[in-house]
């Protein structure tokens, strides 16, 4: 078992492999996480792990800009999630490498990551000015019949934008645009469709390749014949990437 410790941030999105991810970092225990991050030469990957929030909040509550300006914010690394972090957050996880950390003059970050592997959240620590947490790396294994699913999920992929982005319009993606390797084809799928957190949580910790495109085979045909039935749902918005603000 192949195990690391890195800063945690957690997400109330899902971060999948190969897959960029803007964040717009302004709350002080992140913006030490990425004063950290900064302290790494340029020839080693800055690295952090990405979870999803399953119960609890990504800006602390009362923090600059949040409604309530009387009460007494709440401060230190697990603000906002309960006295044992770990039981806020889902256990599978993606590793990001941030290729662009600029801080602005008022002292926030604007950072460019990448997501590279998976990963499984062992146990974290909060005696930091951040969030670590021990990490056990996931591989990727295909499964059986990766190669034929994924065949079938870009073709349902495309009817499934061509829905998004209206009959009359132009795909969202041509087929010269999207990938041919089963599992780089699950994670853009995974991140690309109109789905909650806890649809998204399930693909990035499906066992196995196969696993996961079997699934989004089933989901993108559900979501296809949903938006078939009511085309005046303004979905198109729903695929633009947003900053997370942390």
């Amino acid at each position: 078992m192949t195990t690391v410790r890195l800063p945690l941030f957690p997400l109330n999105s899902v971060l999948f492999p190969g897959l960029v991810l803007p964040l717009n970092v302004f709350e002080e225990r992140y913006r030490a996480m990425m004063r950290e991050l900064l302290r790494t030469g340029d020839e080693e990957p800055r690295r952090f792990a990405v979870v999803a929030i399953r119960d609890g909040r990504e800006v602390a509550p009362t923090a600059p800009g949040m409604p309530d300006q009387t009460a007494l914010p709440e401060k230190g690394p697990a603000a906002g999630f309960g006295p044992d972090p770990i039981q806020a957050f889902h256990r599978v996880g993606c590793i990001a490498d941030a290729a662009t950390i600029r801080e602005r003059e008022d002292g926030s970050f604007e950072v460019l990551a990448t997501g590279t592997t998976r990963v499984r959240l062992l146990s974290v620590d909060a005696s930091g000015p951040f969030l670590t947490a021990e990490l056990e790396e996931l591989a990727e294994d295909p499964g059986d019949g990766a190669g034929a699913l994924a065949e079938g999920v870009l073709r349902a992929f495309r009817a499934y934008q061509q829905r998004l982005a209206g009959a009359r319009e132009r795909s969202l993606a041509s087929a010269s645009e999207l990938p041919d390797e089963p599992s780089v084809v699950s994670y853009l799928v995974a991140a690309a469709a109109v789905l909650d957190v806890p649809s998204k949580q399930r693909l990035l910790q499906a066992p196995d390749t196969a696993t996961r495109l079997a699934e989004e085979l089933k989901l993108l045909r559900a979501e296809t014949a949903v938006i078939r039935h009511l085309p005046s749902l303004p979905m198109t918005d729903l695929t633009r990437t947003p900053t997370h603000p942390n």
